[in-house]
């Protein structure tokens, strides 16, 4: 076997500053959710009162994210990722005067420019990990993201100490604020310019682009540019990619389900203290965490489809643990197994979706915008069945995406040669190349 390409100077300084920033994005929504309640009591407002404050970061990210593909294709990741990075810290600011102020529309922005930063910087985060993976050779993508669960652990522990420690919320975001805005200038330098930025075709160049329907479409200055509207869904006509994006909602979608409704479930599903159910949470942070930074061996060893197959039947069985196992402490172990299986499903699906073929970073835009919507508006909606059947019962929706996406992992699997892709021997050389520009 051919021994991956050894890395220079210039790629290993790339990597470090995705993962630093991904770090740096962790810290700062942990902080932020760590320090809700101590915003709701400066704001002294009713807990409804504070849900529709929060719907400001449910827009902005649904709105950075939705426009990240399309901006990368346009104007390279480094752009966005300066973008996104110059949001993130604006927003910070914003929520930290508002909570000092005791404004509730300011911190209703502030969250909405938090979460355009987000959004933009997450999918662009996507595009430039996918293309420093084609340059190696090897998985980065689940490191990258181990990066952003460490930075939430890092985080919640640090909101604790200083809720604890009674320290000023908004002293505390603008801490936040300036070392994201630290982070991200030193990424901003050492991320190489035009990644996944895609060049306008020529005034009557055939609209389609390649065999994966990677063509242009929108008018740009006389020519078509590939970043249209009409040339981001077309990559969607390839079965396989719609397959690795039914495999991104399923696991994405237990991710977010844990986010939202984890400690929640324990509380009320299970009896168990408010206290404990923080800390079950802060257990399935840890066992993400855990595996997508011990992940990589097993997907050099196995394979990207046969270890997402696992990963979804161990989260499987975790959740139904949680849901059907009456026992608090046997519910509370199984989240390790939940964490665990949901770990490796995001980073590993994003990375296939680009993975041997020709206009990679549309496919991982594609990929990663479907991943980030059901991560973001998927589980809210499990809160209206929960009114009707509770809870628990509602998790089973998660169980049975689960199921699902073991049957359809084969979709992950490297395309053979000349099956819309490029030969195998030039994908970890021409694949970068063609998204280096």
């Amino acid at each position: 076997m051919k021994n991956p390409p050894v890395m220079d100077a210039t790629t290993r300084r790339w990597r470090a500053a995705l993962f630093l920033f991904m770090l740096a994005t962790g810290v700062s929504m942990a902080s932020w959710v760590a320090r809700t309640p101590a915003v709701r009591d400066a704001l002294d407002v009713t807990t409804g009162s504070m849900g529709l404050v929060l719907f400001g970061l449910s827009i902005g990210s649904m709105a950075g994210v939705l426009a990240s593909g399309g901006l990368v294709r346009r104007r390279g990741g480094r752009q966005v990722i300066a973008v996104g990075a110059g949001l993130l810290v604006a927003g910070l600011l914003v929520i930290a005067g508002g909570a000092a102020l005791e404004v509730s529309a300011g911190v209703f922005c502030g969250l909405a420019l938090f979460g355009a930063g987000m959004g933009l910087a997450e999918v662009a985060f996507n595009i430039e990990g996918a293309a420093v993976e084609r340059t190696l050779g090897r998985p980065v993508l689940p490191v990258l993201h181990g990066c952003f669960s460490l930075g939430t652990v890092v985080g919640a522990l640090l909101g604790m100490a200083l809720t604890a420690a009674r320290f000023p919320v908004g002293w505390h975001l603008a801490a936040i604020a300036v070392a994201v805005a630290a982070a991200g200038v030193w990424t901003v330098r050492a991320v190489p310019a035009g990644t996944g930025k895609e060049e306008a075709a020529p005034e009557g160049a055939g609209r389609s682009g390649g065999p994966d329907g990677a063509a242009g479409s929108s008018e740009a200055g006389g020519g078509r540019h590939p970043g249209g509207m009409r040339g981001q869904l077309a990559v969607w006509r390839d079965r396989r990619l719609v397959l690795i994006g039914l495999v991104v909602l399923a696991m994405a979608f237990a991710e977010g389900s844990a986010n939202d409704w984890l400690p929640l479930l324990m509380v009320d599903g299970h009896g168990t203290s408010a206290t404990a159910g923080s800390l079950t949470f802060m257990l399935f942070a840890v066992a993400m965490t855990t595996g997508r930074f011990t992940g990589g061996p097993l997907l050099v060893r196995y394979g990207p489809a046969a270890v997402v197959r696992a990963s979804a039947l161990v989260a499987a069985v975790g959740v139904a643990l949680v849901i059907f196992s009456d026992n608090a402490l046997l519910a509370g172990a199984a989240v390790v197994l939940w964490g665990l299986g949901a770990s490796l499903g995001f980073p590993v699906t994003i990375s296939a979706a680009g993975e041997g073929v020709r206009n990679a970073s549309a496919r991982v835009a594609a990929v990663s915008t479907a991943g980030y919507a059901a991560f973001l508006v998927g589980p809210p909606s499990l809160g209206f069945l929960a009114d009707q059947v509770g809870l628990r019962n509602a998790m089973v929706v998660v169980l049975v995406l689960l199921g699902g996406a073991a049957l359809i992992t084969r979709a992950l699997r490297t395309p053979a040669p000349g099956a819309g892709g490029e030969p195998s021997g030039a994908r970890a050389a021409g694949a970068a190349q063609s998204d280096l520009v």
